[in-house]
């Protein structure tokens, strides 16, 4: 029979931390501090092999579980010395969530479950403490009306603030046993009200309520979109974890806390968290009150008044210091803890890999590496490559003039502009529509995770370092200012008030999530710097992988910054940007609607000095460095005037009439032009287009060889071949042009004549296409839509549908189609090198940077990937992890 249940504590663990698929990452830790030693409540683990049962027999528990269960709490019982359910000393214990990926705040947790109107009296009676224990009941009370009867929450908050003003209280520890009693009381109303039932006495019905509750929530929309942002399976599941009760809200010796053995945002080795005296968690973390610091020197740095946890509780906080530096050492990765102290008594309740920004991710890998906590090899597989986005961008400009409303906390580092919007909805379409946004609430909750990612920032007025929109932000590599008191957030009249002024729904304002300011209006930015741990660790990463990294680019500045941040050539120059050029339109598009071979030659000897100097300035940029240069290929209406004036002016510089042109351009119309007169098949009927271009091409390369003494590597790509003859052809033509230029400045250069892979076609047919062709570039962009038949254009409407289906696990136009486009692309791979086994093998699409697909081109041996200058590093190291990863 299969085991779900598994204990921990007192001196027992049946899993420990190489459990985390079956028990998740919170039981498996937890079984792991209870073996090495550390004070962990015990409790038991439901795992997710259960999560996947319960959803296929329809929400339903086997018999055999109750009885594991039942020999969980009997364990519980026998460490405790308490009875579950006893009116005299009854155990309370705590239901909550664990994924084997963290999900902070997505799934749902009870606390203080057991409560009842008899047991009430006995936690009264056996702590000293009337007001602890009615506090504990009304919270109970409140958290599972919320998350397992699904009760409005917010009823819930009303009457403990209608309870609170009736006194003229300002925080929840003011109230009175008396007051809470009474809460209670209209509590109860209101879940008899909203349910038609009593709220529930049998703490057994609890339990069993609050289970199925936390395995529902991996199901909700919340932990949907989550997943879908994260990449995590809905097949992984949850598991539950059934734990004793400690308390932090026990009085002036009693408290909770979040804590880093590191700084999350930052890196640096110092411990960062929070905590809160006569609290619980949800406190902490929810941002219901502002929590206090854990060290004197982190209260001091940010001119806080409340003591830290350092002052208020020394000897707790030495013991809980060892904590810290046992846990990283033996995890060997920065630790995100909560723990709460009951009577001057700590407990360890949680430890996982602490969520990082990429700033801090970079520093800790490299420092821990650098203490020999861990090898340079592990310090390259720790960062995620996707995360060093968060590093590539621009900053506020600090000599910049800035507006500044108010100062919060400095959650997530970064900064952004945007408008404000007061509601996830409304973020959410305003970021669909291409404008920036800003998300500003009261605090945020796991409902928010979509406006969360479609916002450039966040903005909250509670909440600590470590509040949930804190966390979250930080995984995003959003900016997040959060705890920002001054601020009054009216959400329902669409506006924030701070010192006297207003702030509307709309407005624009600014966030610096590295200091904590919040700024009127939009504040410059500045191009990050990249150096210090950044380049350490791209230095370890360069010495372990294989696959070159180069970059798609076709001006001066993009090649630059391409070769700032490390690219080893162009893999895909596109020569029609080129053609855009104001100064050069007129003369493309005289080319384009002349009537003959004559009318062409002469638009292109006109644009022949124009593309001669676009690729002397590249060429000087990556002298000595390969360049792969493809030429023209978007269908030719890309280029046709369409207002009158235009037709006006390529007349003039034509010599030809208007009427002329118009009709010229009418029969140049095509029904599906992204299928239609492109690519080679412009070369075919044109050659001299292709001719002009090569030329460019050879007499740049020679000029900047001659000038820098380090010639490029011309690599001519010839767009959408299909079969040899084409390749054929065109071959021909730039060989001939090449050899034209070589005779007349009397040297010669080396240089390689290859394709794109971008049809079915010309991937089934790789073996006779690679007779003529010396490489390879897999045009990933269009052989996904010439595979897949979907516009990568018009495909937006559907394709998230598809994903949220299981139809595709990811967008096959950010993450490569490895089953079906991969299969295609490595058939190709094997049928070219089969041919001509010193072929060159490269992707130049969007997914050369995306890691997963970096990863599929290192296991087919592909020689480099080309992605956008900003994804380099991304590559670079992505390529480096997928190196290590095949060891």
């Amino acid at each position: 029979m299969t085991q779900y249940v598994y204990r921990f504590g007192g001196g027992v663990s049946d899993g420990g931390k190489g459990d985390k698929n079956l028990l998740g990452g919170k039981g498996a830790n937890l079984a792991e501090m209870a073996s090495i030693g550390l004070p962990v409540p015990p409790g038991f683990t439901i795992s997710t092999e259960m999560c996947t049962r319960y959803y296929d027999e329809g929400g339903a528990f086997p018999a055999s579980l109750r009885d594991e269960v039942a020999t969980g709490l009997a364990h519980i019982e026998q460490v405790t010395g308490r009875k579950f359910g006893d009116a005299a000393d009854p155990l309370l214990v705590s239901v909550r969530s664990g994924a084997r990926a963290s999900m902070p705040g997505m799934m749902d947790t009870v606390l203080n479950l057991g409560l009842n109107d008899v047991t009430v009296q006995g936690l009264a009676a056996t702590s000293g403490d009337d007001r602890f224990a009615w506090d504990s009941y009304r919270r109970f009370i409140q958290m599972y009306s919320d998350v397992v009867l699904e009760l409005d929450h917010d009823s819930f908050e009303e009457a403990l603030e209608i309870a609170k003003e009736d006194k003229g209280y300002f925080l929840d520890t003011d109230l009175s046993a008396a007051d809470l009693q009474a809460l209670v009381a209209e509590y109860k109303g209101l879940v008899e009200q909203q349910w038609g039932k009593p709220f529930p006495q049998d703490v057994h019905d609890q339990l069993w309520g609050a289970v199925g509750a936390v395995f529902g929530s991996w199901q909700s929309e919340r932990a949907k979109v989550y997943r879908r942002l994260n990449d995590i399976p809905a097949a992984w599941g949850t598991a539950v974890n059934v734990q004793a009760m400690v308390f932090g809200n026990m009085g002036e010796t009693s408290a909770t806390g979040v804590a880093f053995t590191r700084d999350p945002a930052k890196g640096d080795r110092a411990y960062y968290g929070e905590f809160l005296i006569n609290a619980q968690g949800e406190d902490v973390v929810a941002g219901i009150r502002t929590p206090q610091y854990l060290t004197h020197a982190a209260r001091v740095a940010a001119g806080a008044k409340p003591a830290s946890m350092e002052e208020a509780m020394p000897e707790t906080f030495t013991e809980l210091a060892g904590v810290f530096d046992l846990l990283e050492k033996h995890y060997r990765d920065m630790q995100d803890i909560e723990f709460t102290v009951q009577q001057g008594k700590l407990w360890m309740l949680q430890t996982r890999s602490g969520k990082r920004t990429a700033k801090a991710a970079l520093k800790i890998a490299v420092d821990m590496a650098e203490e020999g906590l861990i090898t340079r090899e592990e310090a390259v597989a720790r960062v995620d490559p996707a995360a060093l986005d968060q590093l590539l961008h621009p900053t506020l400009d600090p000599a910049a003039k800035r507006d500044v409303l108010t100062k919060g906390l400095p959650a997530s580092p970064g900064a952004a502009s945007g408008k404000v919007a007061f509601d996830s909805d409304t973020a959410e379409k305003r970021a669909a529509a291409g404008e920036s946004v800003i998300l500003v609430r009261i605090e945020t909750s796991p409902e928010d995770i979509h406006g969360m990612h479609a916002a450039r920032g966040i903005l909250t007025a509670r909440g600590g370092m470590t509040s949930h929109a804190a966390v979250v932000a930080r995984g995003m590599g959003r900016p997040c200012v959060s705890g920002a008191g001054t601020i009054s957030i009216d959400a329902k009249a669409g506006v924030m008030r701070v010192a006297g002024r207003e702030v509307r729904d709309g407005d624009i304002i600014t966030i610096d999530g590295s200091t904590g300011e919040v700024m009127m209006g939009e504040v410059p930015t500045v191009q990050p710097e990249l150096a210090g741990d950044f380049g350490t660790l791209m230095v370890w990463a360069d010495g372990v992988r294989r696959l070159k990294v180069r970059a798609n680019a076709e001006t001066p500045l993009d090649a630059k910054v391409a070769r700032e941040f490390g690219a080893e050539g162009i893999g895909l120059c596109r020569t029609e940007h080129m053609f855009f050029d104001a100064a050069r339109i007129t003369a493309v598009r005289q080319m384009i609607l002349a009537e003959d071979e004559a009318g062409r030659r002469t638009a292109l000897d006109r644009l022949l000095p124009e593309q001669r100097s676009d690729f002397v300035q590249l060429f000087e940029v990556m002298a000595g460095l390969p360049v792969t240069i493809r030429l023209l290929d978007p269908p030719l209406h890309e280029f046709l005037p369409h207002e009158e004036a235009e037709f006006a002016e390529v007349a003039i510089a034509a010599g030809v009439d208007i009427g002329i042109l118009k009709r010229r351009a009418a029969e140049l119309h095509e029904f599906n032009p992204m299928l239609g007169h492109r690519g080679c098949r412009l070369g075919v009927t044109y050659p001299e287009i292709y001719e002009m271009q090569a030329r460019a091409i050879f007499e740049a390369a020679i000029e900047v060889a001659e000038k820098s003494g380090a010639a490029p590597i011309p690599e001519v790509m010839i767009p959408l071949v299909a079969t040899r003859r084409e390749l054929e052809l065109m071959k021909a033509v730039v060989d001939k042009a090449a050899q034209t230029v070589f005779a007349d400045k009397g040297r010669t250069i080396e240089y390689l004549v290859g394709t794109m892979i971008e049809l079915p076609r010309a991937a089934l047919m790789a073996g006779e296409i690679a007779e003529v062709g010396a490489f390879f570039s897999f045009g990933t962009n269009d052989l996904t839509q010439t595979t897949l038949g979907v516009s990568r254009d018009d495909a937006a409407r559907f394709l998230t549908t598809y994903v949220e289906r299981g139809i595709y696990a990811k967008d096959p136009f950010v993450s490569l189609d490895i089953e079906g486009v991969g299969q295609l692309i490595e058939m190709a791979a094997e049928r070219g090198r089969a041919t001509r086994p010193e072929i060159k093998l490269g992707i130049c699409g969007e997914h050369g940077g995306d890691p997963a697909s970096i990863a599929f081109c290192e296991q087919i041996g592909l020689d480099y990937v080309s992605a956008s200058p900003y994804r380099v590093p991304i590559a670079r190291l992505a390529a480096a992890q997928s190196a290590l990863a095949k060891k």
